[in-house]
């Protein structure tokens, strides 16, 4: 909606308290996931704040249908509560399912639905208070820190307190209410395009595969013909396929332009024309690949996906540069190994892709989960202080688990000692912590506090 110039005041009021913890968290994607569990199960008080009536994130709201890669294509880099999900998951699943996806870690296809139940259960286990329904509208900050999260739902205006607040929002909202500091997007204000991500039924999967080399497994050949011919009006040439059995897939096709995450009116149009994208999209499948004959449109995401809008200018930012040299620094919390991957920020332009060797990661340091200025909150996600280029490779949802788990155990141990000083923390004790409970911080650290809990 238009800025009209109108403002009005508000008279002042009070407002209850409806819960007062050692940490909250905002956000209930893979960030705001790994946060909370990491946080109560060493031993906080937690409350998690997640808009929508479940879990997930984008694998959830979004459909996004596969888990990007965990592993370097040689060991998992993502371990401890990120790991402990997908193969949980992956458990849960029907056994044709289990029997094909049972070694591998990565592009492992999600249900949402199982993944849904799998979440309630584990933050239920962890002793995590949720209020779902529920969004940070503002915060009440002296002196950069926040005393308070001022939240909304159905039941009213609320206040949480808490001594420690992890921003798992994916859009630095925490920060951005705190008056944090924040970039977006590139030099031009360009943005990655959203895609709204979709599931059908009644497919047969032998015979989409038996024709694979005609149309291409990914759908490239049938995709670039049907362009030139005018039939199918998409600007990337790929369409990423994950199948949940022979007749269930979820799709990763197409694009919408000029969207911002963190704006209204973006997202609103975005779920338009997601919408009408899929349901063009839907109609050349049927018409044109074998085995899609007979397809059932059964979901569209809640949402339109979001791969970048804001991220955070923390005390340190992670460069290209880092990324491309595999750089690891004394304060890592986490590796990535995925690849610098920005699609195309409108029609005419590319993707990027920057791939890492084979066995190779880059270190996370925990000064880019914190924002100048702010002394109690820690961002994990996508929104974690790093260039645009990097942001395109640390922003999927493996990395976030992990970047979510050392925030939370970050905040535990400091609600722990009593501080709120997130710059305070013994980085030797969180990297000891993190390893302990099966994260991969990199062979020499782990080796070292491998070592030393072996021996106590």
């Amino acid at each position: 909606m238009s800025n009209t110039g109108l403002t009005i005041r508000v008279p002042e009021k009070e407002i209850p308290v409806c819960a007062e913890v050692d940490v909250m968290v905002a956000g209930g994607g893979p960030a705001g996931i790994g946060a909370a569990l990491a946080a109560a199960r060493n031993g906080a008080s937690v409350l998690l704040i997640e808009q929508r009536g479940y879990l997930g994130g984008m694998a959830t709201v979004s459909q996004v249908p596969a888990f990007c890669p965990y592993t370097d294509h040689i060991k998992p880099v993502i371990r401890g509560i990120g790991l402990e999900i997908l193969n949980d998951m992956k458990s849960a699943m029907e056994r044709t399912f289990q029997e094909e996806w049972q070694e591998k870690l990565d592009w492992v296809p999600i249900d949402a639905e199982v993944l849904k139940r799998l979440l309630d259960e584990k933050i239920a286990e962890a002793g995590v208070k949720v209020l779902y329904h529920t969004f940070v509208g503002n915060v009440l900050e002296q002196d950069g820190v926040i005393e308070a999260a001022i939240i909304h739902n159905k039941t009213g205006t609320q206040a949480v307190k808490a001594s420690l607040f992890i921003d798992a929002t994916s859009d630095a909202d925490l920060t951005y209410l705190a008056g944090g500091q924040l970039k977006k997007g590139g030099n031009d204000g360009e943005l990655q395009p959203g895609t709204m991500c979709f599931v059908l039924n009644n497919l047969d999967r032998q015979k989409f595969l038996s024709s694979t080399d005609i149309h291409g497994r990914d759908l490239k050949h049938a995709i670039n013909k049907a362009k030139s011919e005018g039939r199918l009006k998409v600007a990337r040439d790929w369409a990423g396929i994950s199948w949940l059995n022979d007749h269930t897939a979820g799709f990763n096709f197409g694009h919408v332009f000029g969207i911002d995450g963190s704006n209204t009116d973006d997202l609103t149009r975005g779920a338009i024309e997601g919408r009408a994208l899929v349901a063009h999209i839907t109609e050349w499948l049927k018409e044109t690949i074998p085995g899609f004959e007979n397809a059932y449109l059964s979901l569209t995401g809640e949402q339109v996906g979001i791969r970048e809008t804001r991220r955070i200018v923390g005390d340190y930012v992670i460069t290209a540069d880092d990324f491309l040299k595999c750089r690891s620094f004394p304060d890592d919390i986490a590796r990535n190994a995925y690849f610098i991957d920005i699609h195309m920020a409108n029609a005419a332009s590319r993707m990027t892709m920057v791939h890492l060797p084979p066995g190779e990661s880059h270190g996370i340091p925990y000064r880019s989960l914190l924002p100048i200025g702010i002394q109690n909150v820690i961002v994990a996600g996508r929104a974690i202080s790093t260039d645009r280029a990097t942001q395109g490779s640390t922003r999927v949802m493996p990395n976030c688990f992990a970047m979510g788990e050392a925030a939370g155990t970050a905040a535990a141990i400091l609600a722990e000692q009593g501080s709120r000083e997130t710059r305070g923390i013994d980085i030797a004790a969180l990297q000891q912590r993190l390893v302990r409970h099966g994260a991969w911080l990199g062979e020499e650290i782990n080796t070292l506090y491998g070592e030393m809990n072996a021996s106590k």
